[in-house]
């Protein structure tokens, strides 16, 4: 019987102990219970009337052992002193399983949109066919230069615009440097009608046939050379 009351006991304490190692200070409260009712057996295996001591005894053994030798968190970030891979966190501060402060994400990059203007460009109008042998534009030629004249009278106030006429190798080459003017002149007095400022226009000119775009040796390089462009300049 002896053996088993010096047998008991050592059992106890050391399953007592050995729980209160893995435990940090601040479980000491556990400790103190666990050791309370480790205590209280140990006193009833001696006596029933030495269980209250040995209660009271086996609890504040047990969290003094476990404040003394419990795992502490100086910077109290909820991890351990000895896994604690980065000590003296400042308080509040998120970290991760090695006490280390969580890095921020990066911000996403900033991009910032770009507009780019084209200072130059040139509308060329080729289905703009006039009536025949003249500069006289037809119903159809008007539909076609409303949609330019639209978009025209969007650009800044500041755009210059540049109208050209062009013609394909058919006839005179004097004739056509005049039928080209005429026709560029033509186009741009119904612009002008159609709202687009005459103080945009800086130039109407005839180019006759003297800057082909296509070979005029067949009808549809032809059809490509008789055209009229207007340039703007922003």
């Amino acid at each position: 019987m002896s053996t088993v009351r010096t047998a008991i006991p050592l059992i106890l304490l050391t399953s007592l102990m050995t729980g209160c190692a893995g435990l940090q200070k601040t479980d000491w409260p556990k400790c103190a219970a666990v050791g309370g009712v480790g205590g209280a057996a140990l006193g009833a295996i001696e006596s029933s009337s030495w269980a209250g001591w040995g209660a009271l005894l086996g609890g504040g053994l047990a969290a003094g052992y476990c404040w003394a030798h419990g795992d502490g968190d100086e910077d109290g970030d909820g991890v351990p002193d000895s896994r604690d891979k980065c000590p003296g966190t400042p308080r509040g501060v998120q970290v991760d399983a090695t006490g280390c402060p969580l890095k921020a994400p990066e911000p996403a990059p900033v991009v910032e949109e770009v507009v780019v203007v084209e200072k130059q460009e040139v509308i060329v109008i080729r289905d703009v066919h006039f009536e025949f042998d003249s500069a006289r534009l037809t119903a159809t030629d008007k539909e076609r230069l409303n949609t330019i004249a639209t978009r025209l009278k969007q650009e800044a106030a500041s755009a210059r615009l540049s109208v050209t006429g062009h013609t394909d190798s058919v006839g005179a080459e004097s004739y056509n440097q005049k039928l080209s003017d005429r026709r560029a002149h033509s186009v741009t007095d119904y612009l002008i009608g159609s709202g687009v400022p005459r103080s945009s226009f800086v130039s109407v000119t005839g180019a006759g046939e003297s800057q082909p775009v296509a070979d005029n040796a067949t009808a549809e390089g032809r059809a490509m050379n008789r055209r009229t462009e207007i340039k703007i300049d922003r």
